[in-house]
């Protein structure tokens, strides 16, 4: 794949599974470093921070610093700053949210009535006060923001409500819509991505397991994709979807094997 300069992984379900690390990821990241190649790690998770993510993957054997992480936080971070300036943010969401959203210098409320937004991840700690004061907010007339639009988060005994549930709670109680999405495959994650990358999209390879996120964020900003089969899509999705990404790949250790990618 010497064509690209530049790569952008997703994370879980291409680099790992939960807590475990997938079969030639450390190795492959580290041929492309070899190579010279730029390489960033794209999450739409909203439960941990960039140092987080940067820790679990050095966990797996894969070095990268916290710069070369893109969150669906930092990128709602960049959002209120470009988009919303002077925003008061009610937030639903996990520890980690509140950590970002201060480091980027977003003012945070927690009372529903001073709200201009209310921004919503994953939210592990959420009960009826926390869920009630977001739609309160949403009625008041604060702008409701998803993190991401996952419905859905996969364990290893089931799955848990992501974002998306809760966002659609908030606006059948709060009687409005959501105003905008953070996360992949939104324009501002992939405004985001391309300037991190520093590289046009035509050189740049978009690799994730997840048809309507990673995929459709690549082919939104003309990068090349591949669908990897480690995580949730299968060659099956692609037909049932209509998203063809360029390439699919069974794992991420095909990404240096030329010979082993399929191309749709």
């Amino acid at each position: 794949m010497s064509d690209f300069s530049s790569y952008l992984f997703d994370l879980d379900g291409t680099i790992y599974v939960g807590n475990r690390v997938l079969e030639g990821a450390a190795s492959t990241i580290e041929g492309l470093r070899e190579r010279m190649k730029t390489v960033l790690f794209a999450t739409n998770t909203t439960v941990y921070t960039r140092e987080e993510v940067r820790d679990k993957l050095g966990r797996f054997g894969i070095a990268c610093t916290a710069e070369e992480v893109i969150t669906a936080l930092s990128v709602a971070g960049m959002y209120f700053r470009n988009y919303a300036s002077g925003a008061k943010v009610l937030l639903l969401g996990d520890e980690a949210m509140r950590e970002e959203m201060t480091r980027s210098g977003i003012a945070v409320t927690g009372e529903a009535s001073h709200a201009t937004h209310v921004l919503v991840g994953l939210d592990r700690t959420l009960d009826f006060d926390k869920l009630t004061a977001a739609v309160n907010a949403v009625r008041n007339g604060a702008f409701l923001i998803a993190a991401n639009p996952d419905p859905y988060c996969p364990m290893e005994d089931g799955v848990i409500p992501d974002t998306w549930a809760l966002v659609k709670a908030i606006e059948t109680a709060g009687n409005r819509l959501a105003h905008d999405t953070v996360g992949k495959p939104s324009g501002h994650y992939a405004a985001y991505a391309l300037q991190k990358l520093k590289s046009p999209p035509e050189q740049c390879l978009m690799v994730g397991d997840k048809l309507e996120t990673d995929i459709m964020l690549g082919k939104s900003i003309g990068m090349r994709t591949a669908l990897v089969l480690s995580g949730v899509d299968s060659r099956e999705s692609v037909r049932s979807t209509g998203i063809h990404p360029d390439y699919i790949c069974s794992s991420i250790n095909d990404i240096l094997e030329e010979t082993r990618l399929e191309t749709i």
